[in-house]
Parts: C-alpha cells; structure tokens; sequence
C-alpha cells in the first residue's frame, strides 16, 4: 500500500463548507480574527474555501497550483508579522516594500509573480469574507522576466528521451511516452485510465485535462507500443488506472533515478520539459501553432508559442532566395 499523498477533492469541499456555512457576520468575525493574528492556520484555509468555491477553477486547481498559493500566503505572513503590517489596512506603501523584498532575495522573477498572485488571492479571500475592502496588490509593480521561457526551460532533446526510453520499465515507459510524445500535463498523465485508451483509433482520450476541458489526443507508434506492452504485464486489465502510481512526488521520483541510471540526470528538469518537446515535434512537423494549441489543449495560441522552440536558422533557405 503506498503512502503517497494524492489530490482528493471531496477533503477540500468539507474544508471549503466550514467557511461557506457560516452566517456572514460569523465568517466576518472569523476573518478579521485571523487576519488580526496573522494565523496562517486560519487564513490558508479561508483562502482554500474561496479559491474552491468562488472561482472559475474551482475544486479543478490542480495540487501545484494550491501549493504554490500557499507557499505564498505563508510567505507574505511572515513578511507581516515581521514588519508589524495590519493585514486588514496594509499602508499604501506596503506591498511594493513587499515585491521588492521578495526581488531582493534572489528569487526569479516567476517566483516574484507567483508569490504576489498568492498575496492577491489572499485578499480576495479576505474581501469575499467581508473582513476588508483592501486590494493592495492591485496595482503593484510586477517584475518582468526578460528570458523566455523556452530559453529558461527548453524542450528535451531526443538523445535525453531515448537514453530514458532505453533504460526504462514498462510504467516509466508509458510515463514518459504520454509526456513526451502525447504532450500530456503530469497530471492528466497521472489521471489516464485504460478506458480512456482506444488503440484501434489511435485516439487517447484526457478527459479532465486543465480546466476540466477534455481532448483527444493521437498516440504515437511508440506510445500504442508501451501501452500494449503495459496491458499485458498488468494482466490486461480494462479499467482502472493506466500508472501503477499516482502522486506527483512518485512520478517526479522514478523520472529522476531513471535519468541518474541512463547517466543523464543533469539533463533532467521535471515534466513540462517533455511537454514542451511533444509541442516542438509537432511544430517541426506541422508548422501550426493553432494544430500544436489544440494539441496540447491551450485556449490561447499566444500560450503555445511559449512551448514551442523554433530553430533560429528556420529562414536561412527562405532569406537565402530573395530578390
């Protein structure tokens, strides 16, 4: 029995209701008590019940993105007691001291922009409980990263994915083809089920994929492989799970002693790396950001130009005929 911990929403709806319950002047009360201390114990899990029920993400925020919230609302805390803000009427000059505190520590930009949405999503928690009417994050300066993205993280190369594919097993396998090669997000991978596998077709279905929108995606002769392959050492099953495993932390695990057995565990940068280089693939192939887009379920093309690496010499052949 594994003791990993896994994303169980059910928990998070009853921890969302013994706020959601409460009578208004009630919630109120137990706001400003929080905010007044400062009580990360209370004010994590008022922002949890705002962010489940009064968002558009909802009980569908992904575990990385709840962690990367309450890393941030446990760092602003902190930054409060010690400099003796008063949360419910933080000075006007505050949260700019505050950016700027977090860019002096050497933390990245990204940090930087993670940490203020923390901030900001604490607030709206704070407001939507009556406690304040405060929103000093609104118009605080923001540090611009400059590097792109796919500078900062590229894709893996295809020599990294096939010295992994070399030396892995049937689960680390599927793992890594459904990362790499259906440009699947670690979580939808975690979520594939054999149900959702139609070999035939040559079709897999993500059926919760980021903001519960489902797609289907084609599967490679590669993927279709390992998932046969698969089936069969797990006894043919036809429901259930496709992973043996299901936390990220399992996942992220194996992914990193595979790379230190293949010899190339400087090479490894967790998962979206995989992602980006199914979305580099296909553009190679297709020269279609709204195809790639699709693909890899994004809504916004924009957002897909920043998983795609276009080679810096794509238009020497075109440039070289002009006249």
């Amino acid at each position: 029995m594994t003791t990993d911990l896994v994303p169980f929403t059910a928990d998070r709806l009853g921890q969302a209701r013994t706020f959601s319950s409460l009578g208004d002047e009630a919630l109120k009360v137990r706001a400003v008590t929080a905010a007044r201390d400062k009580d990360f114990a209370e004010l994590w899990p008022l922002t949890l019940a705002y962010l489940t029920t009064d968002t558009s993400g909802g009980v569908a925020l992904s575990p990385h993105t709840l962690r990367a919230y309450r890393k941030g609302v446990e760092v602003l805390l902190t930054h409060a007691r010690e400099h003796a803000w008063n949360l419910l009427h933080p000075g006007r000059r505050e949260p700019g001291l505050y950016v700027a505190a977090l860019s002096s520590s050497g933390l990245k930009p990204a940090t930087v922009m993670a940490r203020v949405a923390a901030a900001a999503a604490l607030y709206r928690a704070l407001r939507w409980a009556g406690a304040t009417d405060a929103d000093p994050f609104a118009d605080v300066k923001r540090p611009k990263d400059r590097t792109r993205g796919i500078v900062k993280n590229p894709p893996y190369r295809a020599e990294f994915v096939q010295a992994m594919l070399e030396h892995a097993d049937d689960q680390e396998r599927a793992l890594l083809l459904l990362l790499t090669h259906a440009g699947l997000r670690i979580a939808e991978a975690l979520a594939v089920e054999w149900a959702h596998v139609d070999l035939p077709r040559r079709r897999l279905l993500v059926a919760h994929g980021k903001g519960d929108k489902a797609r289907r995606v084609p599967m490679s002769g590669m993927l279709r492989e390992a998932l046969r392959a698969l089936h069969e050492s797990s006894g043919a099953a036809t429901s259930g799970r496709v992973l043996a495993f299901r936390a990220y932390s399992t996942a992220y695990d194996r992914l990193q002693k595979l790379a230190l057995k293949a010899g190339r565990e400087h090479e490894f940068r967790g998962f979206h790396a995989g992602r980006k280089y199914a979305g580099t693939q296909l553009y190679a192939a297709t020269k279609d950001f709204t195809r790639v887009a699709g693909f890899l379920g994004h809504e916004q093309v924009d957002t897909t130009r920043r998983y795609v690496e276009v080679p810096e010499d794509d238009l020497d052949d075109i440039v070289e005929h002009f006249r």
